[in-house]
């Protein structure tokens, strides 16, 4: 069998494959890892710009007017895009999620949804195809997004206090914009919609209660996620972190609420029902209550790196075979090769330690805006 050795992109977060016999592990749909961990989950990430600057995600002091983004030939055409999600597919993967940076500011993105819709399952079934957003241009954009093939969005909204929100997301935006945007993809039938809302003592924590308040009773799922240790920009301090469990005792005595099963196996958030049955929330606790044992996503990068945690220093470079000639027996070997190596569990490792692990000299964790949520 003969072997060709990768070629290794120039990136600050590239990380070399090893030399891959071609079809070195074929797809059968049942792939798993070292942990026994199955892949089912790809998130795209699509554009590495955000209108934003969250301070928790791409600081303005950092991604301000002299930072250097990708250039447009850097990043993976749709083409490549979905040849690289088929392959996944044929791994296992049921479910692709578009992601930035805000994957809205790709141009003509409608175009790439209407190809990864026509995607099937090898037992042809359809694959579960989502969007997370900032929301932003969501109003002007939701009925093209449903019309491509789109099913659903998640919303990211960190405060409905304008005053918060505006000093969160650094530009000045105001909720209403995002509102309206929640509004029309309910309208257009972008749904079940699920709105994240990142926690940070301190700073939002007073809009836990008046989120839920606000979305109660609506078909609206809304998420709280603690603040997390992601990159290396956000100045991530542990103080700032209000554990789940307090989000919820703080609902909690507001509107009485109950534990549900998770719907999916890997599901990163923990589901709570409002007992009167007006509508669930959930909570994604990767800093208190680690999720690792059954995480099966793959994140892949803006320029086609292959990551496998959201807090690895390194990724796999696929676009130097998609760009390389190489077969796609060859890349789907590779993909299976690189998973069934995979041993990532960072949270479940930060929180033995009670401090941050795996980072050696000279290592850098990968930043939010280039990999996605």
């Amino acid at each position: 069998m003969s072997e060709r050795v990768i070629p290794l992109a120039d990136h600050r977060y590239a990380a070399a494959l090893p030399r891959v016999p071609a079809a070195a592990v074929p797809p059968t749909g049942l792939l798993g890892d070292r942990l026994g961990r199955p892949l089912r989950d790809l998130r795209i990430s699509v554009t590495d710009r955000c209108n934003f600057r969250c301070s928790y995600c791409m600081p303005k002091e950092v991604f301000d007017k002299a930072y250097t983004f990708l250039p447009q030939s850097s990043l993976l055409s749709f083409e490549e895009i979905t040849r690289t999600a088929r392959l996944f597919v044929a791994h296992g993967v049921q479910k692709l999620r578009l992601t930035g940076g805000e994957p809205l500011l790709r141009k003509h993105l409608e175009v790439l949804i209407g190809m990864l819709s026509e995607l099937r399952t090898p037992d042809g079934q359809p694959l579960d195809l989502t969007l997370t957003t900032n929301g932003s241009v969501l109003a002007k954009k939701a009925q093209a997004l449903k019309d491509a093939g789109l099913q659903r969005v998640t919303v990211s909204l960190d405060a409905l206090d304008d005053a918060i929100f505006r000093r969160m997301n650094d530009v000045d935006f105001p909720v209403a914009e995002v509102l309206e945007g929640i509004a029309e993809a309910q309208r257009v039938g972008l749904g079940p919609i699920k709105v994240n809302m990142v926690v940070k003592r301190g700073t939002n924590d007073d809009q836990i209660v008046a989120m839920a308040r606000h979305f109660k009773g609506t078909p609206v799922v809304l998420r709280f996620i603690e603040y997390m240790d992601v990159g290396a920009t956000n100045g991530w301090r542990m103080d700032e972190v209000l554990p789940s469990a307090d989000v919820v005792a703080r609902i909690h005595a507001q509107f009485p609420l109950e534990a549900i099963e998770a719907n999916v196996t890997g599901e990163t958030a923990e589901r709570w029902r409002y007992r009167d049955g007006s509508g669930e929330i959930g909570v994604i606790s990767s800093v208190t209550q680690a999720f690792c044992h059954d995480c099966n996503r793959a994140r892949l990068s803006t320029e086609g790196k292959l990551f496998l945690c959201l807090f690895a220093t390194n990724g796999h470079d696929l676009r130097a075979l998609l760009r390389g000639g190489y077969t796609d027996e060859q890349i789907a070997g590779a993909i299976g090769l690189i998973w069934q190596g995979r041993e990532d569990r960072y949270s479940e490792l930060r929180g033995a330690a009670g401090a941050e692990v795996g980072l050696g000299d000279g290592q850098r964790r990968v930043e939010m805006h280039y990999i996605g949520g």
